[in-house]
C-alpha cells in the first residue's frame, strides 16, 4: 500500500519500522553528530544550545545532547516526535513545517541532517527553510545542513536493496530512483518478516528535489549566512554561520 499524508512518505508515519531500516542498514547517528558537534564547536567554540530541525525519532539528538547544554527539536511527523519523546523524555520536541516554524527563541546552532531539505519541494521551500533556520541563530550562530543530491550527482534509474535482521523482525527494503521533472522519485517496497505477526509488505514513496549547489550557497546568503561547501561521503555538507556574530 502507498501511502502519503500532508506530504509525509508512509515510513515517517510508522516509527518502529522507520527506526528498525536505518539500524539495520548501519545509519551512525554518533559519528554523525560528533562531526556537527566539531563543526559547530570551530565555528562557535562557547556553542550550548542546538536545534534539530526534522528531527525524527531523536537519534540524532540522543547523541547531541551529551555535547549541548540544551538541545532541542522540530518535526512534521507526529509519529517520529512521539518515539523521540520516550528517548529523550523532557526534551523540548515541537510539530512543525521546517518552512515555517516559530519557537521564539535562539540557538547557537541549527542541524538539518539526513537530506531531509530534499522534502520542501525544491528552490522555494529551500529559502523558506533557511530563512526559518536563519531566525532561530544568534549573531555568529551555525547552520549544518546535509542536503539531497545535486544534478550531477544524482542517479537516475537508481536501484538500492538491502535485507537484515533486527531483533525478532527480517527486513527487505527495494528502492528504485528515477530523474523527473528536477526531483528524484524514489518508489521503495518493504517486506517485514515478524515471527509473531507473519509477513507483511509495505509501498512508499518519496519525492525529493534535486537542487543546484548554487542555489542551496543563495538561499544561505539571503538569509543572511556566509556559508562554505564541505564535501564527503554522500551529498556533502553545507555550513552557514549568521553574519554579525563578535
Amino acid at each position: 500500500m502507498a501511502e502519503r499524508d500532508g506530504g509525509l512518505a508512509g515510513i515517517y508515519r510508522w516509527a518502529e519500522l522507520y527506526e528498525d531500516v536505518y539500524s539495520g542498514r548501519g545509519k551512525d547517528y554518533a559519528a554523525d553528530a560528533e562531526r556537527v558537534t566539531a563543526i559547530v564547536r570551530e565555528r562557535r567554540p562557547g556553542a550550548a544550545t542546538l536545534l534539530d530541525v526534522a528531527c525524527g525519532t531523536g537519534a540524532h539528538l540522543r547523541h547531541l545532547a551529551d555535547r549541548f547544554d540544551t538541545v532541542e527539536g522540530v518535526d512534521l511527523a507526529e509519529d517520529m516526535l512521539r518515539v523521540a519523546l520516550e528517548r529523550l523524555p523532557g526534551t523540548a520536541l515541537h510539530t512543525g513545517d521546517m518552512r515555517d516554524f516559530r519557537l521564539g527563541r535562539r540557538f547557537d546552532a541549527v542541524t538539518c541532517m539526513f537530506s531531509s531539505i530534499g522534502y520542501t519541494g525544491g528552490a522555494e521551500g529551500v529559502r523558506a527553510s533557511l530563512a526559518s533556520f536563519a531566525r532561530h541563530l544568534v549573531p555568529g550562530g551555525v547552520i549544518v545542513l546535509e542536503p539531497w543530491y545535486f544534478p550531477e550527482t544524482a542517479l537516475d534509474r537508481h536501484v538500492v536493496a538491502d535485507t537484515f535482521t533486527v531483533g525478532r523482525k527480517t527486513i527487505s527494503r527495494v528502492s528504485r530512483a528515477v530523474l523527473e521533472d528536477g526531483a528524484h522519485r524514489m518508489e521503495v517496497h518493504y517486506i517485514v518478516a515478524d515471527r509473531e505477526t507473519g509477513i507483511r509488505h509495505f509501498t512508499d514513496e518519496h519525492v525529493l528535489a534535486v537542487i543546484a549547489r548554487d542555489t542551496y550557497e543563495r538561499a544561505f546568503e539571503e538569509a543572511g549566512c556566509a556559508v562554505e561547501y564541505l564535501p564527503g561521503d554522500g551529498p556533502g555538507l553545507f555550513v552557514g554561520v549568521a553574519k554579525g556574530g563578535g
